[in-house]
């Protein structure tokens, strides 16, 4: 009631707490914007080349529809639980980037496309900046960015084309950047670092996204609004996601 003003309150679903009456009460009593847990990411929705696997998603979506529930959609490009085929040809050879490019443009265009109607935001590209700590090998800067396949293939290029691919499908979209320990000072310099170059080379990142995998003890009030107050001076939407506080 307090802060109905200001955010929506979110939840994490799956299929299976949509079939009980019990969750979907506590969902409808408590939430105004729901994410899909797993059935969203890219291997869930489309695990082979022409192959398309729809109901998880279509169910959450339709609940959303159903009920005047705004959907965040996660996740469009991310190193973990994605489309991995698209780095191979059928003979399992690596493909060059323009053909990884032409797929990855395909399936996000495909997913925003069907449920643009009721998604308001996308985690756009997930988990892309590297954990390293200070500097590494030989007093070298350790690399900002994780080093995963796509990156391996095509540099930082694949972020750029991601955001683009999916404001051409709904230009209307909240297109986020969404990571971990996105307070943490070294990380958090390299996430805006990253997203300050993206969007003077006019790639539309318009949100980032702080996954909140906290626990009882940190991180601090301190280092979480430094964190939203640097992210402020590059986009108008900072939203906590995947938020879970431990307390062992």
């Amino acid at each position: 009631d307090t802060y109905q003003g200001y955010f929506t309150v979110g939840v994490a679903v799956n299929k299976r707490n949509l079939a009980d009456p019990a969750q979907i009460e506590i969902i409808k009593k408590n939430y105004n914007s729901i994410t899909a847990e797993n059935d969203m990411k890219p291997i869930e929705v489309h695990p082979k080349e022409g192959v398309w696997h729809w109901e998880g998603a279509d169910s959450i979506a339709n609940f959303c529809r159903q009920n005047g529930i705004k959907l965040r959609g996660h996740c469009l490009c991310w190193h973990s639980q994605f489309c991995d085929w698209m780095f191979t040809d059928k003979k399992g050879n690596p493909v060059k980037k323009e053909v990884f490019y032409e797929r990855l443009r395909e399936h996000i265009h495909a997913v925003v496309n069907r449920y643009k109607d009721v998604v308001y935001a996308w985690d756009d590209v997930n988990e892309a900046m590297s954990d390293a700590g200070g500097r590494g090998f030989r007093g070298q800067e350790p690399n900002p960015y994780r080093e995963s396949t796509a990156w391996k293939l095509c540099g930082d290029e694949f972020i750029a084309k991601a955001f683009q691919f999916a404001h051409e499908a709904d230009p209307n979209a909240i297109l986020v950047y969404n990571d971990y320990n996105a307070f943490q000072p070294a990380k958090r310099d390299r996430i805006y670092n990253m997203v300050k170059k993206m969007q003077e080379a006019g790639v539309p990142i318009t949100g980032i996204g702080m996954q909140g995998h906290y626990n009882a003890y940190g991180p601090d009030e301190q280092q979480v609004e430094e964190a939203i107050k640097k992210y402020s001076e590059l986009v108008k939407h900072i939203q906590v996601t995947e938020l879970d506080i431990r307390l062992n």
